[in-house]
This record gives C-alpha cells, sequence and structure tokens, in this order.
C-alpha cells in the first residue's frame, strides 16, 4: 500500500491543479449511502486488522453543506512499483469521472481506525495538506471493528482555525502553543453527518431488515461484553505510558533551564563583584562577553506530540464510555425483567 506520506503529497498536488476558491464554512456534511458502502467495501477487500486503507472525496460545496457524492481508494502498491505514478493515477480517475458527468473534485479524503487509533501526526500533516488547499475538505473516520458491533461508526473532522495557523507558521515550541491556547480538544472539529439515500434505495433497506433472521436482531441484547473493552484499555494504557514519558522529558527540560538560569546568574554576579573590585584598584572593567553563546538554552522537548496523545487518550475515553454505558443499559434492562418475571 502506498505510504501515507506519498498519498498526501500525491494529493496536494492534485488539488493544487483541481482547487478554487469557497468563502463558505462547513457545518453539514452530506454523503450518498452509495460512498459509504464503498468505504465499508474498500476496508473488508483490502484492510486486514490493523492495516488502514485511505481513499479519496469527491463532491462539490452548496452553501455552508459539503456534499459527498463519490470516492475512489488509494491503490495498493510495494516499494517495489518504482513506475507507479499516484498523482497520475488520481488525474486519470478523476478525468474518467468528468468524462461521465460525475462529480470529479476533490472534498477531502477518508481513512480507517483500529479501535479509535486515528489521532496522530501523519493525520494531521494530511489533513493540513488537504484543508490548507480546499479550505472545505474533511476527513472521514470509518471505524469498522465498532461498526462490526452493531453501530455505525463514521465521523468527519476537520483542523481548527487555531491549529491551522500554527501549522502554517510550523512553530510547534511550548510557548507558541501557549500563545495560542490550543489544548488536545481545541485540535480537530467534528463536523456532524446526514446520510442520505435515494427513496429506491430506502425501499430496498426496508425489505432487506423484514427479511432479516431473529437471532440477527436480538444479538444486540446479548449480556456478554466482547474484547472490543479490552482491547481498548490496552490501547489507552498503552498511549498513557507514552504521556508520562513525555512528561518525564519536559520536567527533565524544565530543570535544566531552570538550573542553567541559576549557573547563568551567579556568573554575572561574579561578573559584577570582580569589575566593582577591578574599579576600586582603578583598573579597566572586564571586557563584554555575550551570555547567550556561554549559556546556550536546552532544546525544549517537542509538544504537539504531547497534544496528539492527550487527543488519542480522550477519543479512547470516550470510546470506552460508549461501550461501557451500553452494557449498563443492557444490565440495567436486564434486571428489570428479572425483577418483573
Amino acid at each position: 500500500m502506498a505510504s501515507r506520506k506519498e498519498s498526501t503529497s500525491a494529493a496536494s498536488a492534485v488539488m493544487a491543479s483541481t482547487s478554487g476558491t469557497l468563502d463558505s464554512p462547513v457545518k453539514q456534511i452530506q454523503i450518498e449511502g452509495l460512498v459509504l458502502l464503498k468505504i465499508i467495501k474498500h476496508y473488508q477487500e483490502e484492510g486486514q486488522g490493523s492495516e488502514v486503507v485511505q481513499g479519496v472525496l469527491l463532491g462539490l460545496v452548496v452553501e455552508d453543506r459539503l456534499e459527498i457524492t463519490n470516492c475512489f481508494p488509494f491503490p495498493q502498491h510495494t516499494e517495489d512499483d518504482a513506475d507507479f505514478d499516484e498523482v497520475q493515477y488520481q488525474m486519470e480517475m478523476m478525468r474518467s469521472l468528468r468524462h461521465v458527468n460525475i462529480d470529479h473534485l476533490h472534498v477531502g479524503w477518508y481513512q480507517s481506525t483500529y479501535y479509535g487509533s486515528f489521532v496522530s501526526r501523519a493525520l494531521l500533516d494530511s489533513q493540513f495538506s488537504y484543508q490548507h488547499a480546499i479550505e472545505e475538505s474533511v476527513v472521514l473516520i470509518y471505524d469498522p471493528i465498532k461498526t462490526a458491533q452493531g453501530s455505525l461508526s463514521l465521523k468527519a473532522y476537520r483542523l481548527t482555525p487555531k491549529l491551522m495557523e500554527i501549522c502554517k507558521e510550523k512553530d510547534f515550541t511550548p510557548e507558541a502553543l501557549k500563545k495560542a491556547s490550543i489544548g488536545f480538544e481545541h485540535m480537530f472539529e467534528e463536523v456532524p453527518i446526514l446520510i442520505k439515500n435515494s427513496h429506491l434505495i430506502n425501499a430496498l433497506m426496508w425489505d432487506l431488515e423484514d427479511k432479516s433472521t431473529v437471532a440477527d436482531k436480538h444479538e444486540l441484547l446479548n449480556l456478554s461484553s466482547s474484547n472490543h473493552l479490552e482491547k481498548s484499555l490496552q490501547l489507552l494504557m498503552d498511549r498513557v505510558d507514552d504521556m508520562s514519558q513525555d512528561i518525564v522529558k519536559y520536567n527533565t527540560y524544565s530543570r535544566n533551564l531552570s538550573k542553567q538560569q541559576q549557573q547563568k546568574h551567579q556568573y554575572l554576579q561574579r561578573r559584577q563583584q570582580e569589575n566593582a573590585q577591578r574599579q576600586s584598584r582603578a583598573e579597566p572593567p572586564l571586557p563584554e562577553e555575550d551570555i547567550s553563546k556561554m549559556f546556550k538554552p536546552p532544546q525544549p522537548p517537542p509538544r504537539m506530540e504531547t497534544l496528539l496523545i492527550a487527543g488519542q487518550i480522550n477519543n479512547y475515553c470516550q470510546n470506552v464510555k460508549e461501550f461501557t454505558s451500553q452494557n449498563l443499559g443492557k444490565l440495567f434492562m436486564a434486571e428489570a425483567l428479572q425483577g418483573h418475571n
């Protein structure tokens, strides 16, 4: 499969030749049911376990609504396929769609996730490239594991304006992030999604629901907990360990900085005392020295990675909260049924 970095650079090149100036911000996303089925099918055919699949979203912007009407996947290829040109592939796909009168404008991209593990620097860089080229572009995150539990998991995200400014300046120092008041909760904004189907598709879905078996309908009432909660907690603990390591690095940086400031202050006091003594002996003062070269401040650890880890921890906590709330609801309902009997 193509690397995420290659896909991003290819998409940026394609968008540079197809993007236009759009003024209205996106407040709602309307996605065709066929597009959703294509995304699900893409993962079922090419995604295995933690393997991530990605693709391009096509559509148009109507006032403050982003309509996603089509999509196509990023092709899988290995490093041995040196002759494969991803930019050319995307251009050919868009040209073919245009010839058959199908919406061919870039409006974002989609990606599958493994137990909600999508908050990363790669996703941040990819979405920044899209959103910088096309302001209304979004990223759709499809969670196949949560979907298999009985509820569709599809969410749309955009980078917040504050984070876009930081990414443009490429200044991720603690001072810059503090000045911009950016926390993990101010990095991504979720956009509500509306799934639209034609009347024929709705009629087909009603027909399929009537033909479904009774066992499948009652599967959601199963009181046994799957390994979804266990795996989510395991991933949560791993990210908490990463967070603790980053905190240790930042505490070490703070101690080294404080120690250096003390050494610098002591050095200036000694020079001041020596100059006072030399002045009392009618001697010239010591020559001026560049203090910044003598006491170079330690390099601060990157804070963006810490914010991403905090955002991923928050996402895991939300997943655990949703899963446990559903199970608790089943348990209370079962208790009420037993008491009634």
